[in-house]
C-alpha cells in the first residue's frame, strides 16, 4: 500500500484543481499546488471523479440514516460507505457517469438489476444495493483495496491482475476512497494502513500513510 497511497498534499480550498505525479519508485502524489512540471492535471473521466474533495458541508445530511441503516445491516463501517459515496458521486443522487453508472453509489444498470434495485436514483434503494454489492466484494477478496478496485473496475479485472489493476482511474479511485475513509484499513494480506496528517510551517497539510518520526 505504500506505493499506492503515499502522499497527498493539500494547501488550498477543497474546490481547487487536483494534480497527480507518480514517482520513479511508484509512489503516487496528489496536490492542488504542483511544484514540479511533471505533475499532471486530473480530468473528470467518470462519475467516480466528479465532485471529490468538493463536497459542501451538510450534503450528507439527507442520507445519513440510509447510510447508517445499510452499513449496520451489512456489517460495514459507516465511514467506509460514506467514503465510497463521496468518491463515486459527491453525494449527488442524480449523478450519471459516461459509462451509464447511476445514483449515489454509481450502480451500472445490470448490477442494479442483479441487486434488485428498481430505481437507481432513489437514494435508499441505491445505497442498499451499493452496500450489499460492496459487502459481497469484501467477502470475496478479503482485502479492502482489492474490493474497492473491483467495485470500480469489476471483479474480472481484479482476478485477472491478481490485485488492483493498472488502470489510472481505478488506482486513483482506490486512493480517494482510502483517503476519505481515513483508516486504519485492514483486510487479508494487506497490512493495516493508517493515514497521518501533518501541517508544514507554511500551512500545507500533508496526508500520508508513512508514519511521522517517533510514531508507530
Amino acid at each position: 500500500m505504500a506505493a499506492l497511497l503515499a502522499t497527498i498534499v493539500w494547501a488550498a480550498p477543497a474546490d481547487a484543481e487536483t494534480f497527480k505525479l507518480t514517482a520513479p519508485d511508484g509512489t503516487v502524489h496528489f496536490t492542488n499546488a504542483p511544484s514540479d512540471p511533471q505533475y499532471q492535471r486530473m480530468g473528470v473521466t467518470s462519475g467516480t471523479d466528479a465532485g471529490w474533495l468538493r463536497l459542501p458541508d451538510g450534503d450528507t445530511a439527507p442520507y445519513l440514516q440510509e447510510i447508517r441503516d445499510a452499513a449496520e445491516r451489512y456489517g460495514l463501517p459507516f465511514k467506509l460507505v460514506s467514503a465510497v459515496i463521496r468518491a463515486e458521486s459527491g453525494f449527488n443522487p442524480r449523478a450519471v457517469s459516461p459509462k451509464g453508472a447511476r445514483g449515489l453509489m454509481q450502480l451500472m444498470p445490470t448490477t442494479a438489476a442483479t441487486l434488485g434495485v428498481r430505481n437507481s436514483f432513489d437514494p435508499r434503494q441505491n445505497i442498499e444495493g451499493g452496500v450489499r454489492h460492496l459487502r459481497s466484494l469484501i467477502d470475496r477478496f478479503i482485502n479492502l483495496p482489492f474490493a474497492l478496485a473491483a467495485y470500480n473496475a469489476g471483479e474480472k479485472a481484479v482476478v485477472q491482475y491478481g490485485g488492483i489493476p493498472p488502470y489510472p482511474e481505478t488506482q486513483d479511485y482506490v486512493t480517494k476512497v482510502l483517503y476519505f475513509y481515513g483508516g486504519p484499513v485492514e483486510g487479508g494480506t494487506t497490512p493495516p494502513t493508517r493515514i497521518y496528517q501533518t501541517v508544514a510551517p507554511d500551512g500545507t497539510i500533508v496526508y500520508t500513510n508513512i508514519p511521522p518520526r517517533g510514531r508507530p
